[in-house]
């Protein structure tokens, strides 16, 4: 008889595995996103933070000699939740918005009164590095709690270089101090500060000249986005930004047709960006021309809600053309949701994705999005033991049962961080 090889743990039995296998080389498109390469009655077998085998209970019990064993007995296995688009480091709160939106502000009329995004710029100015990180920490507990074990984090809430310097820092911190990876995000071109008013373009000069360039110097980015809207930054303003990223070493994200038809999917197709998020009224010719480029969709129908929006991004039509899509929560002071889960219910609701769909864009597609498919976003040899064991009996109630954690366990590089639902210190 061969001797069983030593591991960590085992996870056991789970009603369904969802291994989605082979899709780390390219994002998932059309009708593979419905393929979850579920395994019913699965097993994981984990050794020093990795998965080192992915199978069926029985034959990863022949070859696996555990120290510990999980019994997912009636639960369901899965990747960790992978949030590709978050504005995670900010101070205050902007919840009298929201009872101006009940009664019928939009978005661009909050922020010409300077709510919005330059209210937050306001706390966050006067805020102590120590502070968001204590505010930071607070959030990624709770996103840790509900299953994310990789979050994006934009910056965007200084549009100073001081400030912006600052929360790209704090952001670098909660990735080395906080179970959860955080891949940053350069976005000093957010909005255009009030000691900018009526000069766009000489606030364009000072992030694509100094901006950039000092958060580069200080590793602290691996992505620059821009926010391309009509009455932030023009096409030809985003285009400047996004170029000054690049010839940094930046890859680069966008912000794009979020409220408007502006042409930020042609953009983020010229630019050959990583991914263009939002999309509410981008163009078919955008679109087919991401979808050729290769440029990921990241949508975020929590942002879509809280702007309490008629319209959504057209999933259905983006899946067809061939964009691969990603889903996210877009949260920030505005779309203040820490859960992964809330996101793929309007997904499923509100853009009609099945949930399989909504599950492979919330772990593997958005994995990608973020660049990180080769350790995360499925669960296969080699990888990161990033896994979630989800208190349902299959995967069909994510999106179906919603507005509760259904998280029970998180792993993470091989450590249990969350159990019974609460996070371990």
């Amino acid at each position: 008889m061969v001797a069983r090889e030593k591991v960590d743990f085992l996870i056991r039995k789970a009603n369904e595995l969802i291994s989605l296998r082979n899709t780390s080389q390219e994002p998932v498109k059309k009708e593979r996103m419905r393929d979850l390469g579920i395994i019913k009655g699965g097993a994981i077998a984990v050794h020093k933070g990795k998965i080192v085998a992915v199978d069926k209970t029985s034959k990863i019990e022949q070859h696996y000699r555990p120290e510990v064993v999980i019994d997912a007995r009636g639960n369901v296995v899965m990747p960790g939740f992978v949030d590709p688009h978050t504005h995670l480091v900010f101070a205050g709160a902007r919840e009298e918005e929201f009872d101006m939106r009940l009664q019928g502000a939009s978005y661009m009329e909050i922020l010409a009164r300077g709510g919005g995004i330059l209210k937050t710029v306001q706390a966050t100015r006067k805020a102590s590095k120590e502070q968001l990180v204590d505010y930071g920490k607070k959030t990624v507990d709770v996103m840790l709690k509900h299953g994310t074990t990789t979050v994006e984090a934009k910056s965007g809430y200084g549009l100073t270089t001081k400030d912006e310097i600052k929360c790209l820092e704090v952001a670098k911190e909660l990735d080395e101090t906080h179970p959860i990876d955080v891949a940053s995000t350069f976005l000093g071109a957010h909005a255009v500060p009030p000691e900018y008013k009526g000069e766009t373009d000489k606030y364009v000069k000072l992030v694509a000249e100094e901006m950039i360039l000092e958060a580069t110097n200080r590793r602290l980015a691996e992505f620059c986005d821009v926010f391309c809207e009509e009455g932030v930054f023009n096409v030809e303003q985003s285009r400047r930004i996004l170029q000054a990223g690049r010839d940094c070493g930046l890859k680069l994200k966008i912000h794009a047709d979020e409220l408007s038809s502006l042409g930020g999917a042609e953009l983020a197709a010229e630019v050959k960006a990583i991914s263009a998020e939002h999309l509410l009224f981008a163009s078919e010719r955008g679109l087919k021309a991401m979808a050729k480029e290769g440029v990921m969709a990241v949508l975020l129908p929590t942002a879509a809600f809280s702007l309490m929006a008629d319209k959504y991004a057209d999933a259905r039509k983006i899946i067809q053309l061939g964009v691969p899509v990603a889903l996210g929560t877009d949260f920030n002071p505005s779309c203040w949701t820490e859960n992964m889960q809330m996101a793929i219910a309007f997904a499923c609701r509100k853009m009609r994705l099945t949930v399989a769909e909504a599950v492979t864009a919330s772990t593997i597609n958005a994995a990608h999005a973020v660049d990180r498919a080769q350790e995360v976003g499925s669960l296969e040899k080699g990888k990161k033991a990033n896994i979630i064991i989800l208190d349902i009996p299959n995967y069909k109630f994510l999106g179906y049962r919603f507005g509760v954690n259904l998280v029970d366990k998180v792993i993470k590089d091989g450590n249990i961080v969350v159990d019974k639902g609460e996070v371990q210190e």
